[in-house]
Parts: structure tokens; C-alpha cells; sequence
């Protein structure tokens, strides 16, 4: 189903779809569900544009927040952000933005552009860079395409903002998130400003469509978890109930571990997750079930909603899904940037497809 905007009534689905592909980051999308039909009353309806829309020279502005997801609850972004690092873009490039991208699709970073871009009055881009949620500034498709990281535009709730010109990727990570970290640990960024020619083949194409798809997947569905799990083509890894959450918020992330006793038919199984903002690895009995790049997603069993990692509570019956990420994510490049070792894992990717069979 092809989309030319976003109004008040998409929003549920794309929120559902947004906190699936966020698997478990990206932030609480109920905030940014708030902010887009608030935004979409006052400003009306959002057009969602194909890159092959735009001209060459258009102005993209890819737009996230970045920080902590636990502090995103209590610190939520103004209507004054946007329009602040919108001001920079044009103070800088002497034109204003043709649209705005989301950063990443995952969690409220997926949904919290529809009211950016209706506040902002220009359209949103059918794209991402990651097709999914990461925690680190670098890992974007754009950086693992090869474009320089020239610009980085950040501006917090107290109203000041911070332009960065970092020498490469891990700096423009080190430059914001320290940036971040003195803003309370919770800003808005724009990172990769660029043309819509320099975009394409350097950023995930027809994401904002994917989580609308994906969210509309559960609707009136008699089992919600199934069509889930076929509609993303993902593997179930475990149901059950959720026994141990170890969390702790450190450095502008949260980090910790989950583990999921199996009930029903997997009873006697234990499935441990690595949590960074993110759920990073699956593993049970020692072995991998799924691993970073690749998505895993704990959902509640019953309704197939997406639970994010700081929402995590003992006692909640839960499956977890693990799905193939998009193939620039599998390139050298890609698992240079957000594969295990990445993230100080020692594990040598393999696919999610060799590593379980569908259940």
C-alpha cells in the first residue's frame, strides 16, 4: 500500500511498527505517538515522499534524538528543538531543508519525525538510516556508504544548540554523546545533513512504509503473534516469561541483561538477552541464537506489541523474534560498525537464517 502522507489515523500502526524494528531502543513511541497527532492537528497532515521525488540538490535533514531511552520518559522533547537546528541548516547552507528523515525508524525515533516534519511544514522521507535502532551515532547507513561525517547539529530542552564538524564517525559519536551527556543525557541531533543525490544507495529506502506494514500486521488479527512473526519472516527464539532484568543507565545509555524462561512447549529453556539500548544478542545454553546486526525483539505474547528494554518487568510472558537486518548491515563495513564486535562482543557474525530454524 503506497502512502503519499501520514494523518492522525496512520499513527497507531506506525507506532507499533516503529517499536518493533526498535528492538527495544529507539526510545518509548507512545511520547513520540503524543507529539505526531498533536502536531498533525495543529499543522495538518504530513507528506511522505519517495527519494526519487526529490531533485538532486534537495536539502535532506536526517533528525533523532539521542541519549538515554529511561530519560526520554521524563525529559520530552519541545516544539523549539526542530526548529532551532532547522534555523542552523539554513544559517549554514543558505536554504532551508526540502524534508525531514528519521535517523533511525526504530521506537519514538521512527514516529516523533511525522511531528518534526508537521511542525516544520515540509515532508518526511520514506527512508532511514538503519532500518531498524542503533545506539551509537556512527551506526547509520551513511557512514557505512562511505559519506563523510561533515555536520552534526544538536539542541537540547534548555535552548542551546551545538554544531560539531567531526573528523570521522566514532568522533562525531564521541563530540555528541558527550554533548548529550551535559544536556541531561537526552537531545535532539541532526546528523548527516544532505542532498537527496548524496542519499541515494546511502540510506534504507521505504522504512517509514515497512513499520506502517508491519504495524497493520497485528490489526484485527485473530493471532496477533503469528502475523507478526510472517509478516517480518522472523524466527521465534522463546516463549515465556520474563525471570531476571539487570539494568543500569551509564554514559548516556542503558545497559543490562534479560533473561526469559520458557513456558508451554519451552518449558525448561532459558534465553538470555544483551541489552544496549538495543537488544544485541540472544543466547541460550551457551550458544547464539541471533546476533546484532540482525533484529531481535522481545513482543508480549498475547497482543504482539513490541516491549522496549526499559520497559522490561519481571513476571511479563513474552516471545522474542529475531529476523534478518538489511543487507548493507552485512557488508564489511556494516559489521565493522554494528556487529558484535562493535559492541565488545567476540563473536564472529552469522546470519539469524543459519543460526535457528523457524519455529
Amino acid at each position: 500500500m503506497s502512502h503519499t502522507s501520514i494523518d492522525e489515523n496512520d499513527i497507531p500502526a506506525l507506532a507499533r511498527g516503529c517499536a518493533v524494528l526498535g528492538t527495544g531502543g529507539g526510545g518509548d513511541v507512545r511520547t513520540g505517538s503524543l507529539a505526531a497527532i498533536r502536531a498533525i492537528r495543529a499543522y495538518g497532515p504530513v507528506p511522505l515522499v519517495a527519494l526519487g521525488d526529490l531533485p538532486e540538490d534537495a536539502l535532506v535533514v536526517p533528525l533523532s534524538g539521542i541519549g538515554a531511552p529511561t530519560v526520554s520518559h521524563e525529559m520530552i522533547h519541545g516544539e523549539d528543538e526542530p526548529k532551532r537546528i532547522v534555523e542552523e541548516v539554513e544559517r549554514i547552507f543558505g536554504r532551508p531543508p526540502t524534508a525531514i528523515m528519521s535517523s533511525e525508524i526504530g521506537g519514538s525515533n521512527g514516529i516523533a519525525p511525522v511531528a518534526w516534519a508537521a511542525q516544520l511544514g515540509v515532508p518526511l522521507l520514506d527512508a532511514d538510516g538503519m532500518g531498524r535502532a542503533f545506539p551509537e551515532v556512527q551506526m547509520v547507513s551513511m557512514y557505512v556508504a562511505g559519506l563523510p561525517t561533515e555536520l552534526v547539529i544538536m539542541s537540547d530542552v534548555a535552548g542551546n544548540v551545538v554544531t560539531i564538524r567531526p573528523v570521522d564517525g566514532l568522533w562525531s559519536e564521541r563530540l555528541a554523546r558527550a554533548v548529550c551527556v551535559a544536556a541531561g543525557s537526552h537531545a535532539l541531533m541532526a546528523d548527516y545533513v544532505l542532498t537527496a543525490g548524496r542519499a541515494r544507495g546511502a540510506v534504507i529506502e521505504g522504512t517509514v512504509t515497512r513499520a506502517l506494514d508491519v504495524g497493520r500486521a497485528t490489526e484485527g488479527a485473530a493471532d496477533p503473534l503469528r502475523a507478526l512473526q510472517d509478516r517480518l519472516g522472523a524466527a521465534r527464539l522463546v516463549t515465556g516469561k520474563l525471570t531476571d532484568v539487570e539494568r543500569r543507565t551509564t554514559g548516556g545509555f542503558v545497559r543490562g541483561t534479560a533473561t526469559i524462561e520458557g513456558t508451554g512447549a519451552d518449558r525448561g529453556r532459558r534465553l538470555t538477552l544483551e541489552l544496549q539500548n538495543e537488544n544485541l544478542v540472544a543466547i541460550e545454553d551457551g550458544r547464539v541464537r541471533a546476533m546484532v546486526p540482525d533484529l531481535i525483539t522481545v513482543v508480549d505474547t498475547e497482543t504482539a506489541a513490541a516491549i522496549q528494554t526499559e520497559a522490561l518487568r519481571y513476571g511479563q510472558r513474552v516471545t522474542v523474534l529475531a529476523w534478518p537486518c538489511d543487507p548493507l548491515w552485512r557488508t564489511p563495513k556494516g559489521l565493522e560498525t554494528a556487529g558484535p564486535r562493535a559492541f565488545g562482543y567476540d563473536l564472529d557474525y552469522v546470519r539469524v537464517e543459519d543460526l535457528v530454524t523457524h519455529a
